[in-house]
């Protein structure tokens, strides 16, 4: 996952993530007209911008404390607001943090559909940074506590599946690749393999001179085996 800090933010106003709760007072989001309607407006607005600070703060726990470190009381402090308003956008625990997990991987995914497709070093360094950032060592703690946690599995199961997906998806589009052709699709889902090795390698040590020269590598390996077969 993982590209971007896990400190981005939406624009204030923009939805959360897929499926996760609407802040409360949003009427489909449109705002009711006269005075009432102006009243809510601003309303809405803090009540967004609190759940945003939640998911990022619930992010950046996570990858420092981890799980057992990582309560509802520590994010909330974190990020500003009351337990009370923690709970209002959040009512477990398990919500708030594969939210938050969520909420990050769209803001890193963003930023890598920003790439200039084509540029397939690049495209490869940016799906590398995905997975060696703070988002991945987030999200790892997350599946280690899915491993132990019968509640929270099928959620964490199915989130990691969908932006697999999704990661595939795009690294797909960047780097203009044919799965058509024997071997694309094994190749470009090998480069994802190959970066969220690096991701657990980085868990332990910064070894960024080494990492580059895989990179460096793997970006001649990509190139070489999406260039187009000659006619």
């Amino acid at each position: 996952m993982g590209v971007v800090t896990s400190e981005t933010s939406r624009t204030p106003g923009a939805p959360g993530p897929a499926g996760a709760p609407a802040p409360s007072g949003a009427a489909g989001g449109t705002e009711a007209s006269g005075p009432s309607g102006a009243a809510r407006g601003p309303k809405q607005d803090r009540s967004r911008a609190t759940r945003r600070r939640l998911l990022e703060a619930a992010v950046a726990c996570l990858a420092e404390r981890g799980w057992q470190g990582s309560t509802v009381t520590v994010v909330a402090e974190r990020a500003g607001v009351s337990r009370g308003a923690a709970q209002h956008h959040f009512p477990t625990r398990e919500d708030l943090f594969t939210a938050a997990v969520e909420y990050v991987a769209e803001e890193r995914s963003h930023a890598l559909r920003e790439l200039p497709g084509q540029d397939r070093p690049a495209v490869v360094a940016a799906l590398v940074d995905l997975y060696t950032g703070p988002l991945f060592r987030a999200a790892l703690h997350l599946w280690v506590a899915a491993s132990d946690e019968e509640q929270l599995r099928p959620r964490v199961t199915e989130l990691e599946a969908r932006v697999g997906r999704e990661t595939h998806r795009i690294a797909v589009e960047l780097l203009g690749a044919d799965e058509s052709l024997p071997g694309v699709r094994e190749t470009v889902q090998g480069l994802l393999d190959m970066a969220r090795g690096l991701g657990l390698a980085n868990l332990l040590t910064d070894d960024r001179p080494r990492r580059d020269r895989v990179v460096a590598q793997w970006s001649r390996l990509v190139e070489d085996a999406l260039r187009a077969p000659a006619p």
